[in-house]
């Protein structure tokens, strides 16, 4: 069972810039970067391919970067220009129509306007 750890977020004002990153516990394969707004539905907003290959969502195509480091089973999002609507709990894991790892704790990101 693949264990996954989320980090990096924090406190940031708008137009700033934070790097979080995600931790697993063995290999990970396809990943993606998941965000939850309080009394919002958790969304994901990228992912990439075992081979590097990226998608993003609208809301943050430009801005936000994923990568990965497959010799350290960590996956990242470089998140650029954040914005206060970029404010939410951050979450690393599969793809959907993939089977999930177990969900970790996230990574709160707030942005102050």
């Amino acid at each position: 069972q693949v264990h996954l750890v989320e980090s990096g977020g924090g406190l940031v004002q708008a137009g700033g810039s934070l790097r979080l990153s995600c931790a697993a516990s063995g290999s990970i394969g396809v990943m993606g970067w998941y965000r939850q707004a309080p009394g919002k539905e958790r969304e994901l907003v990228a992912r990439i391919s075992s081979g590097g290959s990226t998608n993003y969502a609208d809301s943050v195509k430009g801005r936000f970067t994923i990568s990965r480091d497959d010799a350290r089973n960590t996956v990242y999002l470089q998140m650029n220009s954040l914005k206060p609507e970029d404010t939410a709990v951050y979450y690393c894991n599969r793809p959907p129509g993939y089977y999930y790892f177990p969900w970790g704790q996230g990574t709160q990101v707030t942005v102050s306007s």
